[in-house]
């Protein structure tokens, strides 16, 4: 008996995921997001670290201009599923069912970042099939624990985020601040080593940063498993995190009846 509740938590996770990744892929504003801005971002990144004259300039430009795709899909993709819920008056009905919301709310944020690794894979396709940017495994393995980790980070972050929208209704102001600061600090395009000394804590923070770490120095060499174990510690920290700022704002917003006004 006990275990009912969490087969049915399960169940809902796995289809949540598999019904929002529908929908995303099915959506014309996310395939322009996820197919078309990714085209564009790998080129400008491409030329401006062609004259670099490191070999590896160019796969680390394509990388990150590949995860700042992935970003803005979490991070839009967040913010606009409540707004969609909202407005076709559902949001209500998800709170007070008897699942807790946030086992409804996590595989919407994670299916954002999932379709967001398309971008990631298509502007490091883009770079070799255009720009014959060479495409070098160093690990082949640890870039597959990576790339699941990415995902689980980034998802973890996105609820937290969308908690946040619960509670205030103008998300995509929310979404239009955070984007550039959080692909600044996480190291997508330009360096950290680059930043101010007191700014670099606030990347080590993120997902973000451990993500394109693990991911590059899979493909490059380093210590890619440090980075992914680094993301994963912190994928379990923003689920607790979300957990909390879920409970707490949904709390206030039935406690206010401010649900689908605020």
């Amino acid at each position: 008996m006990s275990s009912r509740p969490l087969v049915r938590w399960v169940r809902v996770l796995v289809r949540g995921w598999l019904m929002q990744t529908k929908y995303l892929l099915s959506s014309g504003f996310f395939l322009l997001i996820s197919a078309v801005q990714p085209l564009v971002l790998a080129a400008l990144a491409h030329y401006l670290f062609r004259a670099g004259g490191r070999s590896d300039a160019l796969l680390y430009a394509a990388v990150g201009a590949g995860m700042l795709n992935v970003w803005s899909t979490t991070l839009v993709g967040s913010g606009q599923a409540l707004t969609l819920l909202r407005t076709a008056g559902v949001l209500e009905l998800l709170v007070a069912a008897p699942v807790p919301f946030a086992v409804v709310l996590a595989p919407m944020t994670a299916a954002t970042a999932s379709v967001g690794l398309f971008a990631l894979a298509e502007t490091v396709a883009w770079g070799w099939l255009v720009f014959g940017i060479p495409l070098p495994a160093a690990d082949p393995w640890a870039l597959l624990v990576a790339l699941p980790v990415t995902v689980l980070g980034l998802g973890m972050l996105g609820m937290v985020l969308a908690s946040v929208f619960v509670r205030f209704r103008y998300s995509n102001a929310l979404t239009n601040l955070l984007d550039y600061p959080v692909w600044l600090l996480s190291g997508m395009l330009v360096p950290t080593e680059l930043l101010p000394g007191w700014l670099r804590p606030v990347g080590w923070a993120l997902p973000t940063s451990w993500g394109v770490r693990a991911i590059r120095e899979s493909l490059l060499g380093g210590a890619p498993l440090r980075a992914a174990g680094v993301g994963l510690l912190l994928a379990a920290g923003y689920l607790g995190l979300g957990l909390f700022t879920v409970h707490v704002f949904t709390t206030l917003a039935r406690r206010r009846a401010s649900l689908a006004l605020s």
